[in-house]
């Protein structure tokens, strides 16, 4: 059984005690979310489809912890005008594992 599921406005194919990584969530780690925006479930070959979403399906899940991805070098260069930009970013994501999936 898996579910595409909309969190934090990017779809996610998700299926029960599997562990992913979305944008931040403000949530404290160890506390349970429910996602109810959910635009497929397929259940055993069963596929029921949202128009946007299914009503009165939830995705139940737990935080586990807050981390930071990998560096991001962002390097700008104009030719022959002697201009050089350096700067990093580390986007803050969000280690979510998902505990139910509710039809």
């Amino acid at each position: 059984m898996y579910a595409i599921v909309e969190i934090a406005g990017q779809q996610f194919k998700v299926q029960k005690d599997q562990k992913i990584f979305v944008h931040r969530l403000a949530s404290n780690t160890g506390s349970k979310i429910e996602f109810d925006r959910v635009l497929l479930i397929d259940n055993d070959g069963k596929i029921t489809i949202g128009a946007p979403a299914i009503d009165g399906a939830k995705i139940t899940a737990e935080v586990n912890d807050h981390v930071k991805g990998d560096k991001v070098i962002v390097f700008k260069k104009k030719r022959r005008k002697g201009y050089k930009k350096r700067n990093g970013h580390r986007q803050q994501f969000t280690a979510i594992t998902i505990t139910d999936i509710k039809a």
